[in-house]
């Protein structure tokens, strides 16, 4: 549908004074004591959901005087009475009511409390307001506080910089503590660390065909050099170093992936990462053959970098980022592969797609033959926030968005970005329910996932800017009772990293959830991001999910995704599994950058927002449909791998690939793998189709246009400008 009009970006954030309140606040939090006495007050309203009787223009929203910045308000019409209410999410018990007024304050107000919104008790009035900042003594409990101005002080509207509602988190309990130990699944390493190789190849050994286990862990390598290091990784093995910088911890050996598991094929080798490190490898050239899921992050390889299982085995793409590898880049074998912000001193072929964003070094682009597609820069990008040691102390270490970027943020001195004590976040393990997360982040408090696997009865709730949600690990949150596992309120710059969200078997009409239905806010400053977040319906055991990944804000950044209808494994079959979509887009803006979504019983990708844009995707169409009548989509033979509404007028996309291998029915026909309305702002570079062996046909690449596929060869069709 079409979208509003988008509204002028904010004022811009980060006046000293409301850093100075971050900071107090922030060490508030940090500091209340974690015992079984009740909890001092904590800031409730932060973030959340602020509505109001008018605004005066475009750039004072009710949603201004909840986002603690001191430099942005809501102010009203002028005229009385006026009114602002907040959301708490949940009832709880209130204490306080701190109101920072502009110029333009009241002389006269009520505050009040309901539990429902609709029925309303007055806990506190005045007729004699003083305007500044006033603090308020309030009892009850409510879920929405409002506050109702009947006289102005001034010829203006009301005006608030801050609404602030303190209490409790709901039934008065104590205070959860920031910080903590990792638990037992995240080994910190040092140089001297005794057997680390043991160590190393014992999680292996676990998990190197543990593909549908338990198993999480996560190897975190102090600053220092490490010699006469292999680090295989298998299932669920997260490698990083705990430095700034990736030349901080140092390996004179490898990180290796390869396929021995699998009879040497490493189209399966999905769920894993190296972050943060250099590499010095034995024979001059690190092994990483690995599949979807699986990212290769902020690495430095002082060497060549060998994408493919030894024996030159079948291997499926994958994704590397701000990474500097000083040799040669060989693909080999693998079909796909996205590379973004990044140097190689060379690379040396490609299947189908090979697509580069920001990476000096980058061949240019030739597609169909060779198969490169390069953009010389990537429009926007944030990288993954990351674990790192400052002094003696964890941090986690959140950069800074870049615009036109290209190459690392590193090579060149200290990265740009923010530090965040880990006593900043709420460290969850095993056991920790929905109510405790949710509990957590209302506090104030980020959550960082350690390695293991987490049952959720309700959904979890980022409301509040900024927010880190990160895991270690691939911690995998599953959605019980067909709730949706996660949703983040309209607001700047939450960043999500480093987790798998599982279906669970009763059917959740989404998975994951940036922003509502309608939302509108200008994020272009400070966006959401989506980073190394994964997603699986079945494969583990049974799993429904209508749509897996839903993006309603504008701006948002999803950098490096799996969305996977599984096709493999426990619990799999057309209705068992059933999964309609994988990802559907409605906000404006919207940049993809290595998008990897497969399987699905109808549309793998609908994008509804306008002006979106996407660099390189990947995907196969479900292998299991029983026949044609089963994927038919009215008059047109299959649903598109990625569809843009007919009522998008731009929208980009570059290095974009589908593949059908129809093992129930090879017969089936896809009257083409990408759908798009035929409008001048509407553009696709370097698309292909592949019918794998023959298993099901395409008869065009994009719309009506590119050549069918045919026969076994398993020879692309393909389209390099459209239209």
């Amino acid at each position: 549908m079409a979208r509003a009009p988008r509204r002028h970006s904010p004022p811009a954030r980060g006046s000293v004074a409301a850093a100075l309140v971050a900071a107090l606040v922030g060490a508030l939090l940090v500091l209340l004591p974690a015992t079984a006495a009740r909890a001092a007050p904590v800031l409730l309203s932060q973030g959340r959901t602020a509505t109001a009787s008018s605004q005066e223009n475009y750039g004072t929203p009710a949603s201004a005087a909840v986002d603690g910045d001191l430099t942005t308000r809501w102010s009203s019409a002028a005229s009385d009475p006026q009114w602002i209410q907040v959301d708490l999410g949940a009832p709880a018990a209130v204490s306080q009511v701190v109101l920072r007024w502009e110029t333009a304050y009241a002389k006269a107000y009520r505050i009040e409390l309901s539990t429902d919104g609709t029925h309303w008790s007055t806990a506190y009035s005045t007729s004699a307001g003083a305007g500044g900042t006033e603090t308020a003594a309030v009892s009850g409990t409510a879920r929405y506080v409002r506050v109702h101005g009947t006289t102005r002080a001034t010829q203006y509207g009301y005006s608030l910089w801050e609404f602030q509602v303190y209490g409790g988190t709901g039934d008065g309990g104590p205070t959860l503590p920031g910080g903590g130990d990792l638990g037992p699944n995240v080994h910190i390493i040092d140089p001297s660390t005794p057997d680390i190789q043991g160590q190393l190849d014992a999680v292996f050994k676990q998990q190197e065909s543990a593909q549908f286990g338990s198993g999480r862990h996560a190897f975190l390598f102090k600053p220092g050099t490490y010699n006469n290091i292999n680090a295989q990784l298998g299932f669920y093995t997260q490698i990083a170093g705990l430095g700034l910088r990736p030349d901080d911890t140092a390996f004179n050996g490898d990180v290796t992936v390869d396929a021995g598991w699998f009879n040497g094929n490493a189209t399966q080798n999905f769920w894993r990462s190296a972050e943060n490190l250099a590499l010095n490898p034995v024979n001059g050239t690190d092994r990483w053959a690995v599949a979807q899921a699986s990212s290769f992050r902020r690495m430095h390889v002082r060497g060549g970098l060998n994408l493919a299982p030894a024996g030159y085995g079948w291997a499926s793409g994958g994704y590397i980022a701000d990474s500097k590898v000083d040799g040669t880049v060989g693909p080999y074998s693998q079909q796909q592969w996205y590379t973004r912000d990044s140097s190689v001193g060379g690379w040396t072929n490609g299947v189908w797609n090979m697509t580069f964003s920001g990476v000096e070094g980058a061949p240019a682009t030739s597609f169909p033959n060779p198969p490169y597609t390069t953009l010389d820069t990537t429009p926007v990008s944030r990288e993954k926030p990351f674990l790192y040691l400052d002094g003696g102390e964890m941090k986690v270490f959140a950069p800074a968005r870049r615009t036109n970027a290209r190459g690392t943020t590193w090579s060149n001195g200290t990265p740009q970005g923010e530090s965040i004590p880990l006593s900043r976040f709420y460290v969850v393990k095993p056991g920790a329910t929905a109510a405790t997360l949710n509990a957590a982040l209302a506090q104030g408090l980020n959550l960082l996932f350690t390695p293991g696997v987490y049952h959720v009865d309700q959904t979890i709730q980022v409301n509040r800017p900024d927010t880190i949600v990160l895991g270690l690990g691939l911690a995998t949150i599953v959605p019980d009772n067909g709730v949706t596992a996660l949703k983040v309120a309209d607001v700047d710059g939450v960043r999500l990293a480093g987790f798998l969200v599982d279906a669970g078997p009763v059917n959740s009409p989404t998975l994951l959830e940036i922003g509502p239905s309608g939302a509108s806010a200008d994020h272009s400053a400070n966006p959401t991001t989506l980073q190394d977040v994964y997603f699986r319906i079945g494969g583990a055991g049974p799993g429904k999910a209508t749509t897996s990944l839903v993006v309603n804000s504008d701006d948002t950044v999803i950098d490096h995704t799996w969305v996977w209808r599984a096709d493999h494994g426990d619990g799999v079959g057309w209705e068992t599994n059933r999964a309609d979509y994988g990802v559907r887009v409605d906000g404006d803006d919207v940049l993809a950058t290595g998008l990897f979504v497969e399987h699905f019983n109808k549309y793998d990708v609908e994008w509804r927002g306008e002006r979106g844009r996407t660099i390189f995707f990947q995907n196969e169409k479900a292998y299991d449909a029983p026949n044609q009548a089963a994927v038919q989509n009215g008059s047109v033979k299959g649903y598109a791998a990625y569809k843009v509404d007919d009522s998008v007028g731009t929208h980009e996309a570059w290095g974009v690939g589908s593949y059908c291998n129809y093992t129930a029915d090879p017969g089936i026909r896809q009257d083409h793998g990408f759908e798009a309305p035929v409008k001048p702002g509407v553009r696709f570079h370097d698309a292909l189709v592949v019918s794998l062996g023959g298993n099901g046909q395409y008869e065009h690449v994009i719309n009506d246009t590119g050549a069918a596929t045919s026969g076994t060869s398993t020879v692309p069709s393909t389209v390099v400008s459209y239209p």
